[in-house]
């Protein structure tokens, strides 16, 4: 999720973690209730708890559960999402594929 989705981790936190101020934000850990998140503001570093929208019990439902709460962060923010799942030719190229976090 840092590595791979800084931006992403950015606008969880600052729509939906109380944080709209914030300049950077990394998931630092999680359980089945929620992310907890290191996020930035004013050059200082603070904790910010984003509840999961349901209790999460089996691990790939951690992936689905973020990609939600980009998708609720981007529409609270008036941000166009990217998409999240590439398919075929689009995914062809991108080092990347639907399964990764």
């Amino acid at each position: 999720m840092n590595g791979d989705h800084p931006e992403d981790t950015l606008l969880i936190c600052r729509a939906l973690g109380g944080a709209p101020e914030a300049t950077a934000a990394r998931m630092t850990g999680l359980d089945g209730d929620g992310g907890d998140y290191a996020v930035t503001v004013d050059g200082a570093e603070r904790t910010v708890r984003v509840p999961w929208g349901q209790p999460l019990t089996e691990r790939p439902q951690i992936r689905a559960e973020v990609v939600r709460l980009y998708q609720e962060a981007c529409a609270r923010l008036g941000v166009t999402p990217r998409d999240q799942h590439p398919t075929g030719t689009e995914a062809a190229g991108t080092g990347r594929n639907s399964t990764e976090a």
